[in-house]
């Protein structure tokens, strides 16, 4: 057996480890603004104000518009996933235990990558509805309409994340479910997205939930900043007294709200509603 075979074995794991990360680990980093490649502890999303145009005079100076920066810090951390494969284990299973190991650990990372967002995410301040009832177009329109209000870009970069409960709601939405109204080509390959009203829904199963009351989300894409320092990384060691290899995967990522007018919290209720059957009457 060749003596480099273990490389082999290493790098076809983290070849698996960043196609299942890419492709199933997380779903919201594709829709926040991101920074790759940071180095330090922390990295600085730039949030520019609003600028105002104004005549000149001939042969004038051109008015400068003095855009004011506002620098938001966002610090990163390191997160890690890891697992034990034993040698003899492999030869007794019937299954890619590489591969299982791979996508458990892709998982993981891609699961702290969306609750790293999900977080910045709770920070927003406006919100519309107040958890008496489920998520309805009513809902929807409010939230709309409190971004347009903000002067939010409606430039195919709005998001909409949603739960489990709520996207069955949706689905009861002709509006929603139409293809008039949203096309019958998917948007993504591997998860739930639709567009509509301008917003890319997205379905989640991470959001914050207390009892019955789940917070939903409508932002803009530009107003959640996410760092990443490292990408998925995989470690892959021998340990004779355990005759065992040990499967690391780690990442330093983080996570901030930029602005804060770009991002509304749908309060919604998970509370099932039962219909009152009518009476049987009696023979």
């Amino acid at each position: 057996m060749s003596v480099s075979v273990d490389q082999v074995f290493v790098k076809q794991f983290e070849a698996d480890v960043h196609l299942a990360y890419q492709q199933m680990g997380t779903k919201l980093r594709a829709t926040v603004r991101s920074k790759t490649g940071v180095v330090g502890a922390s990295t600085t999303f730039q949030k520019i104000g609003r600028g105002t145009a104004s005549t000149k005079s001939r042969h004038g100076i051109v008015p400068v518009m003095n855009l004011n920066h506002e620098p938001v810090e966002c610090l990163l951390q390191d997160y890690y996933a890891g697992d034990w494969v034993d040698a003899l284990d492999e030869l007794k299973t019937n299954v890619d235990e590489r591969r299982v190991v791979a996508s458990a650990g892709a998982y993981a990372l891609g699961r702290k990558t969306d609750e790293l967002i999900i977080d910045a995410m709770k920070q927003a301040s406006s919100s519309v509805g107040d958890y008496s009832k489920g998520l309805s177009k009513e809902l929807i329109l409010s939230a709309l309409e409190a971004l347009n209000s903000k002067d939010v870009p409606d430039d195919g970069r709005r998001f909409a994340v949603v739960g489990v409960h709520q996207w069955n709601e949706l689905l009861s939405l002709e509006e929603f479910i139409s293809a008039d109204y949203v096309g019958d080509t998917p948007l993504t390959a591997g998860a739930e997205a639709r567009k509509w009203l301008g917003i890319t829904w997205v379905l989640h199963n991470g959001l914050p939930v207390t009892g019955t009351n789940r917070d939903c989300f409508v932002y803009h894409a530009s107003c959640i900043g996410h760092a990443c320092g490292q990408e998925v990384k995989t470690d892959i060691s021998w340990h004779g007294e355990r005759a065992a290899h040990f499967i690391s995967n780690s990442m330093s990522q983080g996570a901030c709200l930029i602005e804060d007018s770009g991002i509304v919290r749908l309060k919604c209720s998970e509370a099932v509603q039962t219909e009152t059957q009518p009476a049987t009457p009696q023979q």
